[in-house]
């Protein structure tokens, strides 16, 4: 189930072919799921650039959180790998494996690896992602449909105190695509919104909350683009994100990391020697671009909770779906 399935349009920019960062062409995403016993919910996605280095940036919303590689990547503009998602304890991993990808045994590799904390489902201290399903990742990636909901590195997320985990969603801008990817585990019941109505004080305890849990979490949000933008355009992208979450009804809460990531494909060939050729958008027709970011975030927030099931995990812990009969009747209450 997404958003659009249920007749749900957030914004004014409509989506490209499949309503998912893959519409952006080249890009990949691919997902390595651990489900086991009773308390293992958790795992890795990958998201594949058709090429690296890519002009890219990234923005920090709040920094209780992790997302490595920034440091070079706010140096040189670049992006040089693959992305990884898992959750906060498996970062290192994730990292590690991905370096290890390179063909290249003398390559230099600073990986871009993000987290959120699944630990009120999944048994994060037992560190049970390794390297095989990093490689599974990468495996499965594929320029189709992504699976949304409880996958990936969003096996165990929660978002708004429903099930949530991955999700994704474009936009056209022009001749050009945006396209979004979250992993969404952040945010009270109380401040949801879809469309600026306040679905979660109309929806409130018909859905059961999670018991035990606080507003505590994250959001890791990756921008991809087929625009010829450069570096800076790339960081101003990235920002916007944070007013989609923003309109969801996300405050940044102290003890939330909320780490976004956009790249753009429209300059390649990028260490040619000598002088290259570049293209951009100029700045005064760039902000429909943000309105396609603002857009695409809201959605893939949204299509992360409608497409994750009910969750029961560590301690018996159970976090509970967003019922798309109760989001509609919360929709139609105001109107």
């Amino acid at each position: 189930m997404r958003a659009r399935d249920l007749g749900i349009v957030i914004g004014e920019h409509r989506p490209s072919g499949q309503n998912s960062i893959t519409d952006v062409d080249g890009v990949r995403v691919g997902h390595a799921t651990l489900v086991e016993g009773d308390a293992i919910r958790t795992g890795v996605t990958v998201v594949v650039p058709p090429e690296t280095p890519l002009f890219a940036g990234c923005h920090r919303l709040n920094g209780n959180g992790e997302l490595t590689g920034l440091e070079w990547v706010r140096e040189s503009g670049f992006l040089t790998t693959p992305i990884g998602i898992t959750n906060t304890f498996s970062v290192g991993v994730v990292r590690d494996a991905i370096a290890a990808e390179s063909a290249d045994e003398d390559a230099w590799s600073l990986p871009v690896v993000g987290e959120t904390f699944d630990g009120f489902l999944n048994d994060i201290r037992g560190q049970h992602v390794g390297a095989e399903h990093v490689r599974q990742a990468f495996a499965a990636a594929s320029a189709g449909a992504i699976d949304e909901g409880s996958v990936g590195g969003g096996t165990g997320m929660i978002c708004h105190e429903f099930k949530a985990g991955i999700g994704t969603a474009s936009r056209v801008v022009g001749d050009y695509t945006v396209g979004v990817l979250v992993q969404a585990n952040y945010g009270r019941r109380n401040r949801f919104r879809v469309n600026g109505v306040p679905v979660g004080e109309l929806i409130g305890g018909r859905v059961l909350l999670p018991q035990g849990r606080d507003e505590s979490g994250s959001i890791i949000g990756i921008v991809a683009t087929d625009a010829p933008l450069l570096p800076q355009q790339c960081n101003r992208l990235a920002q916007r994100m944070g007013l989609g979450v923003g309109r969801m009804g996300g405050t940044a809460a102290h003890s939330s990391g909320d780490l976004f990531f956009a790249f753009a494909t429209g300059n390649r060939a990028l260490t040619e020697k000598g002088e290259v050729s570049l293209r951009m958008v100029s700045d005064p027709e760039i902000t429909p671009f943000y309105e396609a970011v603002i857009e695409a975030t809201e959605e893939a927030i949204l299509n992360s909770m409608l497409a994750a099931e009910t969750m029961t995990g560590r301690d018996g812990n159970t976090v509970y779906a967003l019922e798309p009969d109760l989001l509609l009747e919360a929709l139609r209450a105001l109107h």
